[in-house]
């Protein structure tokens, strides 16, 4: 990124790094539509990549575009993003779209002729996320873009098919029919109460 400060680019990391996992958190909770507000979160994307040390399965959201039908996202960090790595060595990922939930294939297309257009409408679809690394890709030369792919990894997802049972986005929803059980008899008591002190 454009950040030349190690220090406050540590710190900026820190924060992405919560702020995915309070996005993470509201996709399994089924409230992933609340970050459906381009201009201020931009478009995203949650990624299932599978670590490719330890096997096990992560989530990673991510911002991103479609183009011809196909999904494209960048590492934001370059090569210092672990879910870049996964994705190159198990290509197989799946990916939570605010329209559904889909099997795909991922491949860097760091190469390809249109990748400055493509990665300026990445950014553009980051929300606030450019900016705050002192990108403004609406203004950013060819130029500019040309400098910025030397460290930025350009993916491309091929959507497989489309998924459907456990473990996808709100497979923690459960958790409000939960509260919902415990705290719906104290409203209700509650409500009670003070109908009773407005009788007297």
């Amino acid at each position: 990124m454009t950040i030349s400060d190690p220090v406050l680019e540590k710190r900026v990391r820190r924060a992405f790094k919560s702020l995915n996992r309070l996005m993470l958190l509201f996709w399994r909770l089924g409230l992933g539509f609340w970050f459906r507000w381009p201009k201020v979160f931009g478009c995203i994307m949650v990624i299932t990549h599978r670590g490719r040390k330890t096997g096990n399965l992560y989530r990673t959201p991510v911002n991103f575009m479609i183009q011809d039908g196909r999904l494209y996202c960048t590492a934001a960090f370059g090569s210092k993003a672990d879910w870049y790595w996964n994705i190159l060595k198990n290509p197989e990922v799946e990916v939570w779209l605010p329209d559904g939930w889909w099997s795909g294939i991922a491949e860097e297309v760091s190469q390809a002729e249109n990748r400055p257009e493509i990665l300026r409408q990445i950014l553009i679809a980051s929300g606030f996320a450019a900016p705050a690394f002192g990108l403004h890709p609406e203004q950013i030369s060819e130029d500019g873009l040309e400098t910025l792919l030397e460290n930025y990894h350009l993916i491309r997802i091929r959507r497989v098919e489309a998924r459907t049972g456990p473990g996808g986005p709100g497979d923690l929803a459960w958790v409000w029919q939960v509260l919902s059980f415990f705290l719906l008899p104290i409203v209700l008591l509650q409500l009670r109460r003070k109908k009773s002190k407005n009788k007297k």
